[in-house]
């Protein structure tokens, strides 16, 4: 596989996708780069149609979108270590994520730059880091398999039952799934609607509570 773009495979057949010329995903979809007030590139895919607009109802290019979202991040984080201490607690991520919609990068958006930097299966979280500092977009499924060795020492066995349910749900769905509001919901899902059994399982209510939210640190570290 050539790994250029457009694709330059030689004549014979490429390695991974063993068509001539090359069809790998990889070089099917055309992408471009944009440089960034830190003088560093994002790449993106190419948009025939746009899907992000101004304020005032005007369309904007997937790349003033991507400009406009790097300009207004340090309003709201400093560095990737405060990014990452505010998207690893319930209250402040929400706080994040409803300070972004307002100035106009709600979750529809983000999740469209999701899709624009081929970060469908890892978190919103990524988005913010990779336009931000060009971060390297981690899957939710590799979040979380990281994530469990530390969890594995700090929770119950019948604690990490429920965690492990919970980490299931959010590698499927998203971070959504780690919203306050979730918790109630999940605890239904897991425990065949019997809010009583979660309790008798898991404990009084707050410490549940902060179970869930404690074991969302261990995602972003």
């Amino acid at each position: 596989m050539c790994g250029e773009d457009p694709c330059v495979c030689p004549a014979e057949a490429c390695e991974e996708c063993d068509k001539v010329p090359c069809v790998c995903e990889k070089n099917a979809k055309k992408r471009v780069k944009v440089k960034l007030a830190d003088g560093k590139e994002r790449q993106i895919q190419h948009m025939m149609v746009t899907t992000f607009w101004h304020p005032d109802g005007t369309p904007m290019s997937a790349q003033e979108f991507l400009e406009n979202l790097f300009g207004k991040l340090p309003e709201f984080f400093q560095s990737e270590a405060e990014l990452r201490a505010l998207w690893s607690k319930r209250d402040t991520r929400a706080k994040l994520l409803a300070g972004l919609g307002e100035k106009g990068f709600g979750g529809e958006q983000l999740a469209e730059m999701q899709k624009l930097i081929s970060a469908e299966q890892s978190d919103l979280f990524d988005v913010l880091a990779y336009v931000a500092y060009l971060l390297p977009p981690v899957t939710r499924e590799d979040r979380a398999a990281l994530a469990r060795p530390a969890i594995s020492t700090r929770f119950s066995a019948k604690q990490q039952s429920f965690i492990d349910f919970v980490l299931s749900q959010y590698v499927s769905v998203g971070v959504d799934e780690l919203a306050s509001e979730k918790l109630s919901p999940l605890l239904k899902l897991k425990y065949n609607n019997a809010i009583a059994d979660a309790i008798a399982e898991l404990g009084p209510p707050i410490q549940i509570a902060a179970a869930f939210n404690d074991f969302q640190k261990h995602l972003y570290l």
